[in-house]
């Protein structure tokens, strides 16, 4: 499926959902039109119950994202009113993400910088491959970033390193970036597509029920208190309890076999 022009590429293969950010003449920058086909694979995989899992990657082999497409700023982002209309148009294909209730992993190699450094934190898991490189150039820019992304970057590194990496605007390697705890793996670049492979399939086999009620959990003890919603939490741990897969992992755990997991 091809999205915004061809710039957003979507496909579903074993159980997995990709997409692919499809700009790599502009290291995959993202412009309004990719945040609006972001939002409309993300809603096909979510009510697609064959995707069992999500993996957001850029084309190329140069970079994941490397942040907003600079050249809409003059027309989209000129100054604060620009940014709040530049923000309303791009606030579906983040929400969506935010949201999305399914295990999301991005896929990073090369540049994962700024605003693609925002997409890669709004994922469950962020796998990366040697030589690739991290940050977030706000103060080079002369701007500031909104408050979900920096509650996520405090979430993974903690306020002391959020503010070493904002204040200095920085590029992080790979290593660093896995010291700090702002990526879960690194690999060799060549064995990246290996590997993801590797966690995507153990994820896949999973059941679809007990991946979406402990993503809920986890997010809502990053909530603030006032924001958690724990009668959906409770009815969503009731549904895995009640539900024919965990009688199916009961049954296969007792008879020494790998379960069979459907969703229901």
């Amino acid at each position: 499926m091809e999205l915004a022009d061809g710039k957003i590429l979507a496909q579903v293969k074993d159980g997995v959902g990709t997409v692919v950010f499809n700009q790599p003449e502009k290291r995959n920058a993202m412009s309004i039109a990719m945040w609006d086909g972001m939002a409309e694979a993300l809603d096909a995989f979510a009510a697609d119950p064959a995707v069992r899992c999500v993996v957001l990657e850029g084309a190329g082999g140069k970079a994941f994202v490397s942040g907003a497409d600079i050249s809409q700023f003059e027309q989209n982002r000129s100054d604060a009113e620009a940014q709040r209309h530049y923000n309303a148009k791009t606030s579906v294909g983040r929400k969506k993400l935010a949201e999305f209730p399914k295990p999301v992993i991005a896929k990073i190699q090369g540049f994962c910088m700024g605003g693609g450094l925002g997409i890669a934190m709004s994922c469950d898991m962020r796998i990366a491959g040697t030589g690739s490189e991290f940050g977030i150039p706000a103060a080079r820019l002369g701007i500031a970033y909104g408050f979900d992304m920096v509650k996520n970057l405090v979430s993974l590194v903690g306020p002391a390193q959020a503010h070493f990496i904002l204040m200095t605007g920085g590029r992080i390697a790979a290593e660093e970036a896995e010291r700090l705890g702002l990526i879960n793996k690194l690999y060799p670049a060549e064995s990246l597509d290996a590997e993801v492979a590797k966690i995507t399939g153990t994820i896949a086999v999973n059941a679809p029920l007990s991946l979406l009620a402990n993503k809920r959990t986890v997010r809502a003890v990053l909530a603030d208190p006032a924001e958690r919603d724990m009668e959906a939490i409770a009815k969503a741990a009731d549904a895995c309890f009640d539900s024919a897969d965990y009688r199916e992992g009961r049954r296969a755990f007792m008879e020494k076999r790998k379960p069979v997991f459907t969703g229901a």
